[in-house]
């Protein structure tokens, strides 16, 4: 971060880092379609780790068009004992902070004891499809409900 000019707070945790860091230095860079793969369990917290790795989980962000995020993806967490932990290690890391107030969701937690088949997802942004198609730089233009778009 320091050959990047870029002020770290030393009470953020590396994967708040290394999201300043793609937000900074990568993504404002991206200009071919490009995946973004493996980010660090705390930014994902529910997808698996990718094996024999302990920082990072499988997951990909793909973007077109340079900072066009069109898909987002991972393998879902199907440990019931691990999703807590870390559900428990965001509720500890969130204590402090002024945002919006949540607790672990005991029913998903429940549901996964009584077992979750592999499994994963991806999820692609049609309003950015959308935008990508119809060559449009913000997604005010190609959104459906027009009393949200800014007057101009």
């Amino acid at each position: 971060m320091r050959s990047a000019n870029i002020e770290a707070d030393p009470k953020q945790n590396w994967a708040k880092l290394v999201d300043e860091l793609l937000s900074t230095c990568v993504k404002p860079k991206l200009i071919q379609p490009t995946f973004l793969i493996d980010y660090p369990v705390s930014m994902s917290p529910l997808a698996k780790n990718k094996t024999g790795e302990e920082r990072v989980v499988e997951r990909f962000q793909a973007f077109l068009a340079g900072q066009l995020e069109l898909a987002n993806a991972y393998t879902e967490l199907n440990d019931p004992v691990e999703q807590r932990e870390r559900f428990m290690a965001q509720l500890k890391e969130r204590q402090g902070d002024n945002e919006e107030r949540w607790t672990i969701d005991e029913d998903f937690l429940l549901a996964l004891e009584y077992g979750m088949p592999p499994t994963g997802g991806l999820g692609v942004g049609i309003d950015r499809l959308v935008m990508l198609l119809t060559n449009q730089e913000t997604i005010r233009e190609v959104i459906l409900f027009p009393q949200l778009k800014e007057k101009g």
